[in-house]
C-alpha cells in the first residue's frame, strides 16, 4: 500500500473531504488556501484563494457543486467547485473553526470561535443551490451553548433533525435547532473534542478527543456504543463506510511537544480499529509530525491524512485488506 504524496500545501493540513462519489479529495490548511484533488491519482485540480487567515475547516455538497470553507479571518466563503470562483462571504465576529452542508444540502453550519468578548456560537445559514442565485445574509438561526463550554465541531444527524456539537470541555450537545434549544447533554470525554465525523446514514458518529480515546454515540439517543482506547492524543477519527467494520484515529502528540520524544523515529501513525470488537488491528505509519485529519472514501476503497508536515498521503488498500479477517 504505498501512499501517494499529496504536496499542495506549505502549512499543516486541517481538513480534508472526500466529495459523495470519492472522486474528489478536497483540503485545506493553515497556508489560507484550499486545494482539490483527483482522489484515485494524487492529481491536483485548482486551488481556492481569497481567505487572508488559515482556513480551519471545509466542506463540499453532494452534487459537487458547492464548496464552504471556514477561516481564522472570520469569514465563511461559499465557493463554485468547477471554477474556483467566491460566490458568497458570510462575516462573524471570530474565526470559523468547523463548517458543514446539511444532509439535503439546503443549510450550511458555521462553528465560531469564544474570543474577544464574544461568545461561541453555531450560525446556520441557508444556501441557494442555484450558482448564480443570490445567497442570504441572514442566518435561520443561532445557536449559544449560554453557560456552557464553547462549542469547537458539530455536525447534522440523519434527516437534519437535530444539530451535534462537540465542545472544549469534551461534552457533547444534541440540540433542536427549529426551536434553538438543547434537547440532551453528555459528557463521555475528558479532554477537548477534535473531531467528529458521521456514518454515511448518519445516525451514529465517532469522535476523537485529546484524552486518547474515540467513541461512536448513537446520533438520537446520545447513547455509547463503542470506545476505542488508544496511547496518544486524538486529532481525527474516520469510520470506514464499506468492505471492513474498521475505524482509523490517527492523532499524536502536539506539535509543540514533538521535538521530545521520538514516536518511532518520527512517524505517526494511523491507527485501525476493529469497530465492533474495539480491538487495535493495525497501522499506518508515514506523516512527520502529528496527524490532524482523516477522511476515508466513500467507497471504503482508500484513505488520505493530512498531518502537520503539510502532506496529505493518500493510501489504497490493497487486495488482501478486503479479505481480511480478525482471528477471535
Amino acid at each position: 500500500m504505498r501512499p501517494i504524496l499529496l504536496q499542495g500545501h506549505t502549512r499543516s493540513l486541517t481538513q480534508i473531504k472526500y466529495n459523495r462519489e470519492g472522486d474528489l479529495l478536497f483540503s485545506c490548511s493553515k497556508d489560507k488556501v484550499a486545494n482539490v484533488w483527483y482522489s484515485h491519482n494524487g492529481e491536483r485540480l485548482g486551488t481556492y484563494t481569497g481567505h487572508q487567515g488559515a482556513v480551519w475547516t471545509i466542506d463540499v455538497n453532494a452534487s459537487s457543486t458547492l464548496l464552504v470553507t471556514g477561516s481564522a479571518d472570520n469569514s465563511c466563503k461559499l465557493w463554485e467547485v468547477q471554477t474556483g470562483r467566491c460566490l458568497k462571504t458570510w462575516e462573524f465576529n471570530t474565526a470559523v473553526k468547523r463548517v458543514e452542508f446539511s444532509e439535503d444540502n439546503s443549510m450550511v453550519l458555521c462553528v465560531t470561535e469564544e474570543r474577544m468578548g464574544f461568545a461561541g456560537t453555531v450560525t446556520v445559514y441557508p444556501v441557494n443551490s442555484d450558482i448564480n442565485g443570490k445567497q442570504s445574509d441572514t442566518p435561520i438561526v443561532t445557536i449559544t451553548n449560554k453557560g456552557g463550554s464553547k462549542a469547537v465541531v458539530a455536525g447534522w444527524t440523519c434527516l437534519d433533525k437535530y444539530i451535534i456539537t462537540g465542545h472544549e470541555d469534551g461534552t457533547i450537545c444534541q440540540w433542536d435547532w427549529k426551536k434553538n434549544e438543547k434537547v440532551k447533554s453528555i459528557a463521555p470525554h475528558e479532554g477537548v473534542l477534535s473531531d467528529m465525523q458521521f456514518s454515511p446514514d448518519r445516525t451514529y458518529f465517532i469522535t476523537a478527543s485529546k484524552d486518547k480515546n474515540a467513541k461512536i454515540f448513537d446520533s438520537i439517543t446520545l447513547d455509547v456504543k463503542k470506545t476505542y482506547v488508544s496511547d496518544t492524543p486524538l486529532n481525527s477519527a474516520a469510520i470506514t463506510p464499506k468492505h471492513q467494520e474498521f475505524v482509523v484515529l490517527g492523532g499524536g502528540q502536539d506539535a509543540m511537544n514533538v521535538t521530545t520524544t521520538s514516536a518511532r523515529q518520527g512517524k505517526f501513525e494511523s491507527r485501525f480499529y476493529h469497530k465492533i470488537l474495539e480491538e487495535e488491528v493495525g497501522r499506518v505509519r508515514g506523516h512527520f509530525g502529528p496527524i490532524n485529519t482523516i477522511a476515508v472514501h466513500p467507497d471504503g476503497t482508500s484513505y488520505s491524512s493530512g498531518g502537520e508536515d503539510g502532506y496529505v498521503r493518500v493510501h489504497h488498500f490493497d487486495p488482501d485488506y478486503f479479505t481480511f479477517k480478525l482471528e477471535i
